[in-house]
C-alpha cells in the first residue's frame, strides 16, 4: 500500500509535469535553484528513576539526525520532498532490555528511515500532498519528544479560504512511529514488534493476531484572528473508534502585561464499525467492553504575566460502564506517549493514559534574557476511577543560543509522577523521569 500510493503521486505529478514544463523554460532550473536543505542535529540522554526496587532504572542516549531536503516548486507549484532520519546509541544501550529506556529508541543500538517521501502542489490557497510526511493535527501529530518524530502515508488537503482559517482533509494509510525503521499497518494499542515492527513506548493491549489497521479519514477546520483561536476535527480511527474534537480560546489584549485568556474543548466517540477492540475483548485499564464510548471535557483560564504566563485547567473524562476501559479516550496515536492535546496531560501521562475521572493542572513560566531561557514549573493532580489518585510535579529549563551559536539549544525536563494503584507506577511507588535534550538547528 506504501509503496503503490508513493509510486502514484510522484509518477501522477511527473506527468503533469511533463506536459505542463514547455510553458515554462525555467521550470527545470527551479527544481534546484529554488530548492533547499536543512536539518537539525540531537543528542539526547534520558533516565528512569524508580522508588522501587523491584524494577531496574532505565536508561538511553541517542545522537541522531534529521534531514529535510525539498525541491523548488515548478510547473505552477509542483514540488518533491523527504526527510531521512537516523539514530545511534554509540554502543551505550545495555544488554539487558529491562535497563533501558526504550521509548527513545527502541531497544537497538541505531535505526534510520525515510520519514517523510512526498510529492505535492501549492498555490496561495491550496496545498495536496501525497506520500510520506509529518502530520500536525490534535490526535494525529509528530509526536516530537523522542529523537525521531512520528510520520504518515498520506494524503493530505488543504484550503485557505481567506487569512486566518484553513480547511483539512487526510486519508492516512499506515505510519511510523518514533522508534520504527519504516511504515506498518498498525497503531500504538499493537504489540511492539506486530509483522515486524519496532514500535517501543506503546500501549501495546492488543493480541499479536489482531487484524492489521487501516488507517484514518481525517477532516477539519481552524481559525485564528482577533483573539480567538478555534478548531474543529473528526477523526475516523477505521475499527478503534470515531472522534469528534472542538477547541477554542479567547484573549482579551489589554494592552498591559497581563492578557488573560480563557479555553475550552469537549471530546466524544463512539465504537465505529467492526471494532477491533471490542472484537478482541481487549482490556484496557483491566476492563473489556462492548463498545467504545467516550466524552470529555477540558478549561483553562490564565493570562500572560509580562514576559511570562500563568494558568490553571482542568479536565472531565466520564466513566461508561460497558465500554471499553470504562470510557477510555481511544487515541491510536498518543496513547502512552503523553502527546494528546488534554489541557492536563503532563510529561509522563494524562488522562488518556490513566483512564476515566479527572484532573486538574497548574503552570507558570517565565522568559529571561530576551526570551533566551525559559523557566517552566507546574504540578498536575489526578482522581481516577480505575488507576487511582496521583500527582506528578514538573521542571523545565530551555535556554536557546544566538550570535554564532543561534540554532543550539540546551533543554532539561524533569518530573516526579507520586500515587496511583494497579502499577501506575512501578510497584506502585513514586517515579523520576529525567529528560536532558541538545539540539542544533541549521
Amino acid at each position: 500500500m506504501s509503496v503503490k500510493l508513493l509510486a502514484a503521486a510522484l509518477a501522477t505529478l511527473l506527468c503533469t509535469y511533463c506536459m505542463q514544463a514547455s510553458a515554462d523554460d525555467n521550470s527545470f532550473d527551479d527544481i534546484f535553484t529554488q530548492g533547499h536543505v536543512d536539518g537539525e542535529l540531537r543528542a539526547y540522554d534520558f533516565a528512569r528513576i524508580y522508588d522501587t526496587n523491584k524494577t531496574p532504572d532505565a536508561h538511553a542516549f541517542s545522537l541522531a539526525a534529521l534531514i529535510n531536503a525539498q525541491t523548488g516548486a515548478f510547473a505552477g507549484g509542483f514540488s518533491f520532498g523527504g526527510s531521512f532520519v537516523t539514530a545511534n546509541s554509540l554502543g551505550t544501550q545495555s544488554d539487558t532490555v529491562a535497563k533501558i529506556d526504550v521509548s527513545l529508541m527502541g531497544p537497538h543500538q541505531s535505526i534510520g528511515a525515510f520519514s517523510q517521501l512526498f510529492a505535492q502542489f501549492q498555490r496561495d490557497w491550496v496545498l495536496v500532498r501525497g506520500g510520506f510526511q509529518y502530520l500536525n493535527t490534535p490526535w494525529m501529530g509528530g509526536n516530537d519528544s523522542r529523537v525521531i518524530p512520528s510520520s504518515y502515508n498520506a494524503i493530505l488537503t488543504k484550503f485557505t479560504p481567506v487569512d486566518g482559517w484553513d480547511i483539512y482533509g487526510i486519508r492516512s494509510f499506515d505510519w511510523k512511529s518514533r522508534t520504527s525503521n519504516g511504515m506498518y499497518a498498525d497503531n500504538l494499542y499493537y504489540p511492539s514488534t506486530y509483522d515486524g515492527d519496532s514500535m517501543y513506548g506503546n500501549n501495546g493491549s492488543l493480541p499479536a493476531d489482531a487484524r492489521s489497521a487501516t488507517g484514518t479519514w481525517t477532516g477539519g477546520t481552524t481559525y485564528s484572528g482577533n483573539g480567538i483561536k478555534a478548531q474543529a476535527w473528526y477523526y475516523d480511527f477505521m475499527h478503534f473508534a470515531r472522534m469528534g474534537y472542538v477547541e477554542g480560546s479567547y484573549t482579551l489584549k489589554t494592552g498591559t502585561p497581563f492578557n488573560p485568556f480563557i479555553a475550552a474543548q469537549y471530546v466524544t466517540e463512539n465504537t465505529g464499525t467492526d471494532n477491533v477492540l471490542v472484537n478482541t475483548q481487549t482490556k484496557l485499564f483491566g476492563l473489556p467492553g462492548t463498545r467504545v464510548s467516550n466524552d470529555t471535557w477540558g478549561a483553562d483560564l490564565g493570562t500572560s504575566v509580562f514576559d511570562g504566563r500563568v494558568d490553571v485547567a482542568y479536565n472531565k473524562m466520564a466513566y461508561k460502564a460497558g465500554a471499553v476501559g470504562g470510557g477510555a479516550l481511544i487515541s491510536p496515536y498518543t496513547t502512552n506517549y503523553a502527546t494528546d492535546p488534554l489541557y492536563t496531560t503532563s510529561m509522563i501521562r494524562g488522562l488518556v493514559e490513566e483512564g476515566p475521572g479527572h484532573a486538574w493542572k497548574a503552570k507558570a513560566l517565565y522568559n529571561f534574557f530576551d526570551k533566551k531561557l525559559q523557566l517552566v514549573a507546574a504540578y498536575a493532580k489526578y482522581d481516577t476511577d480505575l488507576r487511582g489518585n496521583s500527582h506528578d510535579i514538573y521542571a523545565d529549563i530551555i535556554y536557546n543560543f544566538d550570535g554564532y551559536l543561534k540554532g543550539l539549544t540546551l533543554r532539561d525536563r524533569w518530573e516526579r509522577s507520586t500515587g496511583g494503584i494497579d502499577n501506575l507506577n512501578p510497584g506502585n511507588e513514586s517515579f523520576t523521569y529525567n529528560r536532558l535534550m541538545i539540539s542544533y538547528k541549521f
